[in-house]
């Protein structure tokens, strides 16, 4: 018999909460160790400690090998999944050249956001019988139904047939367990975010000591998000217009586009007004390889998968950088798409530049084609000093949702048209320098290239727009098969779960 690879079985028998520390006060919890599920949550410290654990998971945006910008880049018409060769990472490659399958699929993405769904169901039945206030009570609740939600919306993108657990099970329980519908699984998604939504504990902003929790500002922004992902289109715009206000101004949350674009990848401008739904890191663990995506590590991986490989610096002018893996190299379609915006040196290294006039030098990776992806490139300033490893170290947070991304998603939501879109459409130029473009949808789609680039939404938006067939044919991408993953391997033996159609073969 397997062992079932949904990854926090343990906390469904034995259980615990073995916690790390993150980069904000708020989530440094001590380790707990382990402790017998009918013992833990006895007071408000456990009750935090097991939030930080639903928290923990939010790090698979952007920490690990097999982190989801990375992921998600690969399989976009933006972006190739470079590394050392075309074996460096099987499912990373498998997904870029669409010939993933059931074995190579990195088993984590399916594991990884359960894990986060089964804290959550475990907590939310704790805290009801935990002594502490009533309203901190809540407000733990409102933040472990977001999570859950965000966690479950990652999943049905990715794999859309999943099953739907939203109470702790038993060990003998998942080999039972069966798929629920996409609409189901999206119903329990806006059920959890609406009823967080309705809180009077959630807060509208939160404090700089508790910078990276979820605000109702948040919730709004994940919920108008689902919802344009099904088409409900009216209700999205609605949640994105509570969230983003006035374009270009100032919303009710505190939410307002930066200034200088460039400004939203300087390392220390963390938690910024443009930041709706951020994942914190932190150089401070003394994490190697030895626990390197074991679930502890605080770093962000993508910093060093995406810097180029053997990197040195000649001219005194040069950017100054360690070496990477030289994974997510742009494409030249994308390249020659961006080059003229004024977003393009923020979001591209053009290395081949660099080399040719002998500013710096590099040993190009696989698919290499000299352009890198620079909104995540650290400079040798970022290398921590501390006792972890220095490249499973770095400390840049990662946007899951910024307002820029809300303005063009509300523009959508609206059709591409009227006075409102145009001004969403307009206020992201703006910011840029660039004049006034009429919107349409294939306005607000080139936008979103550019904005958004190498962020791990491209793909998504690509399916969703129904475009995924054309623009990215030419990867091997197939209709009616590629719009999702394969179940990984694992998790279909001995248990009642069916792969997606069209990996079978």
């Amino acid at each position: 018999m397997k062992t079932i690879n949904f990854k926090l079985l343990s906390i469904a028998t034995a259980v615990v909460i073995t916690l790390g520390s993150c980069s904000k006060d708020y989530l440094e919890v001590e380790p707990k160790g382990t402790s017998l599920e009918s013992n833990y949550y006895q007071n408000q410290e456990q009750a935090f400690a097991g939030l930080v654990s639903v928290y923990d998971i939010m790090r698979k945006n952007s920490g690990g090998f097999e982190n989801m910008i990375t992921m998600m880049n690969a399989g976009s018409d933006d972006n190739y999944a470079g590394g050392g060769g075309a074996t460096d990472g099987a499912g990373i490659q498998g997904f870029s050249n669409y010939t993933i399958n059931a074995n190579i699929m990195p088993q984590s993405f399916w594991s990884d956001h359960y894990q986060g769904i089964f804290r959550a169901n475990y907590l939310l039945t704790k805290l009801p019988l935990v002594p502490m206030d009533a309203a901190l009570i809540d407000r733990y609740t409102a933040e472990t139904k977001v999570l859950r939600a965000n966690y479950y919306f990652n999943l049905v993108r990715m794999f859309k047939n999943i099953p739907l657990i939203t109470v702790p099970m038993t060990s003998s329980e998942f080999y039972t367990v069966t798929q629920a519908t996409p609409a189901a699984v999206y119903a329990q998604i806006e059920k959890d975010l609406t009823e967080a939504i309705a809180s009077a504990n959630l807060p509208n902003t939160v404090s700089t000591s508790e910078s990276a929790r979820i605000t109702k500002g948040a919730a709004h922004a994940l919920l108008g998000k689902v919802y344009l992902y099904q088409n409900k289109n009216s209700q999205a715009a609605t949640e994105f217009a509570t969230v983003n206000g006035t374009p270009g101004g100032t919303s009710q949350y505190g939410y307002r586009l930066l200034t200088n674009f460039a400004d939203l990848w300087i390392v220390n401008n963390k938690f910024n007004s443009e930041s709706i739904l951020e994942v914190a890191h932190t150089n401070a663990s003394s994490i190697g390889w030895e626990n390197w995506g074991n679930g502890i590590d605080e770093g962000n991986s993508t910093n060093v998968m995406c810097g180029p490989r053997t990197y040195s610096k000649i001219a005194s002018d040069a950017p100054d950088l360690p070496s990477g893996w030289s994974f997510n190299v742009f494409t030249q379609d994308f390249y020659d798409f961006i080059k003229l915006d004024p977003r393009f040196a923020a979001t591209v290294l053009d290395m081949k530049d660099l080399q040719t006039r002998g500013k710096a030098s590099y040993i190009g990776g696989y698919q290499d084609t000299g352009y890198f992806l620079n909104k995540f490139i650290p400079r040798r300033s970022d290398v921590t000093t501390g006792t972890g490893e220095p490249v499973l170290n770095y400390r840049q947070n990662s946007y899951v949702i910024r307002l820029a991304d809300t303005y063009l998603m509300e523009a959508e939501a609206l059709g591409g048209t009227g006075t409102r879109a145009q001004a969403l459409l307009d206020a992201v130029r703006a910011r840029v320098g660039l004049a006034s473009t009429p919107v349409s949808l294939a306005a607000i789609k080139a936008e979103r290239r550019a904005e958004l680039a190498g962020e791990g939404h491209r793909f998504f938006d690509l399916v969703r727009w129904g475009d995924a067939a054309t623009k990215l044919a030419s990867r091997g991408f197939r209709a009616g098969k590629n719009e999702v993953f394969p179940i990984p391997y694992k998790e279909l033996q001995n248990t009642k779960l069916v792969q997606n159609p069209g990996y079978n073969q």
